[in-house]
């Protein structure tokens, strides 16, 4: 039985397929996740070794070296990135783009075998390496608690209690504090004390050490218990300490550890990050959320816990939003959604113009049916509504709609040629069935290199191809099945009584006979025609050239950054003053709702496009939210030339939140040598050319200004006649400055470092070294410094070593200006041909980063499957029509839609990005889709005995309404996105591109059929 014959009379069927999509549709939509962005696994890991007293260059080539090693045998790692500092090795491990979400755990697990498998190749003294594979993790809330009134413990108290129960909140994965100061034990021992007393500083610190470790004290058996032995002696409260008699000090008078020195809890002097909001001091709560959840519901479940513990909040205590993801996809959600129920809208109100009221009021039906079950879908394959997926159903409306225009449209001709409705459907479902399943494949097929990809741009932009595999994949079901079936009840069942003229006839109106004017003169002048096109083409693909290229466009979220980076070697303590200054002058501006900044490193990642900067002393970011995204641009202008005329020391770069992968520059240029002198030469010359090209701004390297260091002179032979080596002079020179760490003090959950130093008024500066004492054991007496030190010198180092695949690597970064109308791309072309021509000394290579690379990355992985998506697009055509001229027909008719494309590019000065290239390829399957329907129409006519120039041109004709409709209505259908930040490139290729191409297949798919099966030309007129 026919499908359509089946519908029609199996009622019942009909409607309870009807219920299933209405009910299920909107049920599952109220199901269904939301996220601003879809899911997309950060694919790095960092691991972290502390070498402390080391210099840069002994951390690279102990420490970082080695453990490079180790990781480069690993087959599934794609980068290795390193920096080295003094004391601290930070390598990021990036795996292969090929290996999921499902991989990375058991990857993470052999990392850390394989880095702890090589610890013991390290040098004494090095702390055990900790790899952390949480660094991809999302932090859509960040919170700020802050209170001027009250005391740093205080807020961390509150914080702590906070941060408990938002962890109990379902949904919420993880809760973690940042900016919080370590509170540490200080135990102030006077140098002078310790020798009028004959007391060696290491005999206190050992004793501090020892004193409160948990050692197990064993069991003993009694009456058949196996009891532990628990000896009191552990540190209850801090004044305890004091009461540690120092050992080996005078049998006739016990001397106490708080006789010589002062003790009191406090934080840590140099802490190594800060946290503001609003010129406060404030710690940031950060809360991560699971997998597939919907966030705005979580937002409101962790709001509701806020407001149930708010009685636990001191008054004057302050609990402020830096970024909220919930309300940030609430609002990103419900503009899709508009913008979605208004392309939905656009399109209905055209086929009811086009098409008449019941077929209009039909085909929007089938429309509103065919998204409910994609709804229905999207929860079975849990795909979340989010920028990716709700645009994808925007780009399907038009072609959703296609397949129902091409049912109504023959069931319409079939009742004024005198059949019912049944008959007619059965009639056009029979015969377009299977060609609209081809081309529906086909139209899907075209976005498979998107969803197909094994790497990270299928993870991110893989919801497209699933959404319109699921959409267009039902609207042809719907179409054979629910189309005929509501056509009945719609049209009713018998046929329309027409005059005779009319039943003839059906295309006499004023647009099919300008159309078939047109028509003529094409078919006519044939190869006119065709050279016409190519030259058009060819005009195109000039002019592509002048469209501006731009991976992926800013974000529309009113915040925007600033990175301070100021001269290195900076104390953080130093970051922080000139922070706040900034802070100042950012807090009298117009349009500002808060100021948050992060001192010592970046925020966490609150956006999964947001990359985090690493731990720096001398770096600072701060963000700045707008009351509008309109004045962002105008807030950014005013607020960079305050700054830069208040903090002229500092290297600033303004930049917005970004919507695609997020590099530390626009530009980078790396160098790659083994020296460093050499290295920087050639960055020097690199920097000058970006500084002497208009609209750069932000030009800098990444191994930033070598500092000054101290080297004290050890004199070897003097220290070891008073039996003093290198490590009792750093130990007194770490004493006398930062304090050394001589234990732990427990306190319930909280290990407080114990720090032992010299009391605030003896903590000498670098004039008084010389007279600072130090232990002689020989002796059995401190003796000055002096003696052992002579003198001392002030040299430069390489406080930030740089690596990349095991190479040394030095990257200069620029950006273009935004206040200058320039692209990235526009302006990495013009510096490129310059940067490229400098000679490089042997063994030393220049290779490209940032947008480039990013954009060439994600390119070569669609491009990848490419190939193998478009044979399979042409046997399909192949297959369809068993031939292979008329494919070839069609596929002539694709690359036309360039022209389009270019002019919609110029038109809108629209710049082209990644989404428009994937625009570019589903417009592949929206031509092929329109020209399978139009040659399938020309081979049912010849078939039928028609003359063959005569079948050819009535089946165009008779194919323009339909055609015509899919084109118009997928146009008007993404009117919506022309306003959209993201979707921008999108709507203009498809628009354009769609519009233009539509025309030309109209045109030019008879003309080249008539000349690839020489059929010889006659006027319609005679027909």
């Amino acid at each position: 039985m026919n499908i359509a014959s089946y519908f029609v009379k199996n009622s019942i069927i009909s409607w309870m397929f009807t219920l299933i999509l209405l009910i299920g549709g909107v049920m599952s939509f109220f199901g269904l996740g939301q996220l601003e962005d879809p899911p997309f696994t950060i694919k790095d890991a960092v691991v972290v070794t502390v070498y402390p007293g080391a210099t840069a260059t002994e951390v690279e080539e102990e420490v970082t070296y080695p453990i490079e090693k180790a990781i480069q045998a690993l087959s599934y790692v794609d980068d290795i990135v390193s920096i080295s500092t003094p004391g601290m090795s930070q390598i990021t491990v990036t795996i292969k783009n090929t290996y999921g979400p499902d991989e990375l755990p058991q990857i993470w697990d052999e990392l850390r075998r394989k880095v702890g498998d090589m610890t013991s190749q390290l040098p004494p003294g090095v702390y055990t390496p900790l790899v952390n594979d949480d660094f991809g993790d999302v932090y859509g809330v960040m919170m700020m608690v802050r209170g001027d009134d009250y005391s740093y413990q205080d807020l961390l108290d509150y914080v702590d209690y906070v941060k408990r129960e938002l962890e109990l909140v379902p949904g919420v994965s993880k809760v973690t504090l940042e900016g919080q100061q370590q509170e540490q034990v200080f135990i102030e021992v006077s140098l002078s004390k310790l020798a009028s007393f004959q007391i060696d500083l290491t005999l206190i610190t050992n004793l501090l050490n020892s004193q409160n470790m948990v050692v197990d004290s064993g069991n003993i058996r009694i009456a058949g218990e196996n009891l532990s032995l628990r000896p009191t002696g552990a540190f209850q409260s801090v004044e305890e300490l004091g009461d540690l008699i120092i050992p080996g000090t005078s049998k006739d008078k016990l001397i106490y550890l708080k006789d010589v020195a002062t003790i009191h809890r406090g934080f840590q002097e140099i802490p190594d990050h800060f946290v503001t909001f609003d010129q406060s001091q404030a710690i940031n709560i950060g809360i991560s959320f699971s997998q597939g959840v919907n966030v705005v519901e979580i937002g409101k479940a962790v709001n509701d816990k806020l407001t149930d513990i708010d009685f636990a909040r001191p008054a004057g205590m302050t609990s402020e939003f830096m970024y909220n993801q919930p309300v940030e996809v609430d609002n990103s959600v419900r503009d899709f959604i508009l913008n979605l129920v208004a392309a939905v809208v656009i399109v209905i109100i055209v086929l009811l113009i086009f098409m008449g009221v019941k077929s209009g009021i039909l085909i929007g039906l089938i429309l509103f049916l065919t998204c409910l079950g994609t709804f229905i879908l999207m929860l079975m394959a849990e795909i979340e509504l989010q920028r990716i997926s709700l645009g994808a159903l925007i780009i399907a409306l038009g072609m959703l709609v296609d397949n129902a225009i091409v049912v109504v449209e023959g069931i319409l001709m079939g009742r004024q040629r005198g059949q019912s409705t049944l008959e007619a459907a059965k009639s056009i479902v029979g015969q377009v069935m299977w060609p609209l399943l081809g081309a529906t494949i086909i139209a899907i097929t075209a976005f498979a290199p998107i969803g197909l990809s094994p790497d990270s741009t299928g993870e991110f932009a893989g919801s497209l191809f699933w959404v319109l595999l699921f959409s267009l994949t039902l609207s042809w079901v719907t179409a054979i099945t629910l189309t005929p079936f509501f056509a009945q009840l719609f049209f009713g069942k018998e046929a329309v009584a027409q005059s005779g003229e009319e039943e003839s006839d059906p295309y006499k109106g004023a647009f099919f006979v300008g159309y078939k004017a047109l028509l003529d003169v094409c078919m006519r002048f044939r190869w006119v025609s065709v050279i016409a096109v190519v030259v058009t083409f060819a005009i195109s693909i000039m002019g592509f050239g002048y469209v501006k290229q731009s991976f992926f466009p800013p974000s529309t979220t009113p915040i925007f950054l600033v990175d301070v980076w100021l001269p290195e070697g900076t104390d953080i303590r130093e970051t922080r003053e000139a922070i706040a200054g900034m802070e100042q002058i950012a807090s009298k501006l117009d349009n500002v709702e808060f100021i948050s900044s992060t001192i010592g490193k970046g925020f966490q990642r609150f956006m999964l496009t947001y990359e985090p900067q690493k731990s720096y002393a001398a770096f600072a970011q701060i963000a700045i939210r707008t009351s509008d995204f309109d004045m962002l641009d105008s807030v950014m202008s005013t607020y960079r030339k305050q700054i830069e005329a208040e903090f002229p020391q500092a290297q600033l770069k303004f930049k917005r939140l970004e919507i695609g992968p997020s590099t530390d520059a626009k530009i980078e240029a790396r160098i790659q040598g083994s020296d460093p002198d050499v290295l920087r030469d050639i960055a020097t010359e690199v920097m000058a050319i970006f500084n002497a090209t208009p609209g750069t701004v932000n030009v800098r390297h990444d191994w930033r200004e070598r500092t000054k260091f101290i080297e004290p002179k050890f004199n070897e032979t003097q220290a070891r006649r008073l039996g003093i080596n290198k490590e009792d002079v750093d130990h007194t020179l770490n004493y006398a400055f930062a304090g050394l760490q001589t234990g732990l003090y427990r306190e319930g959950t909280n290990l407080l470092p114990i720090v032992a130093r010299l009391p605030d008024e003896e903590r000498v500066n670098i004039e008084s070294i010389n007279s600072l004492l130090i232990w002689s054991p020989t002796l059995s007496v401190y003796v000055p410094m002096q003696q052992v030190i002579n003198g001392f010198d002030v040299k430069f180092e390489d406080q930030i070593i740089q690596r990349r695949d095991r190479k040394r690597t030095l990257t200069i970064f620029a950006d273009a200006d935004f206040e200058y109308d320039i692209l990235p791309a526009e302006l990495f072309n013009k510096v490129r041909p310059q940067i490229e021509a400098i000679k490089l000394p042997p063994g030393y290579e220049l290779e490209w980063g940032g947008e480039y690379e990013s954009s060439g990355d994600a390119s070569a992985a669609l491009f990848a499957s490419l190939p193998m998506g478009f044979m399979v697009m042409f046997l399909i055509t192949v297959f369809l029509f068993n031939s292979i001229r008329k494919p070839l027909v069609i596929w002539c008719c694709v690359p036309l839609a360039m022209i389009g494309i270019t002019m919609g590019l110029l038109v809108m000065g629209t710049p082209f990005g990644f989404m428009a290239l994937l625009a570019m390829l589903s417009l592949s399957g929206m031509l092929l889709k329109n020209g399978i329907v139009l040659l399938d129409q020309i081979n049912l006519d010849i078939s039928e005995g028609k003359e063959p120039f005569k079948a050819v041109f009535e089946s165009t004709v008779s194919r323009v309404r339909p055609v015509c409709m899919a084109a118009i209505t997928t146009i008007l259908g993404m009117l919506p996105l022309v306003t959209d930040a993201f979707f921008e490139s999108m709507a203009a290729v498809i628009m354009f591109g769609l519009g233009v191409a539509t025309i030309l297949t109209l045109l030019i798919v008879p003309v080249l059929y008539t000349i690839f099966f020489s059929i010889k030309y006659r006027s319609y007129k005679e027909f």
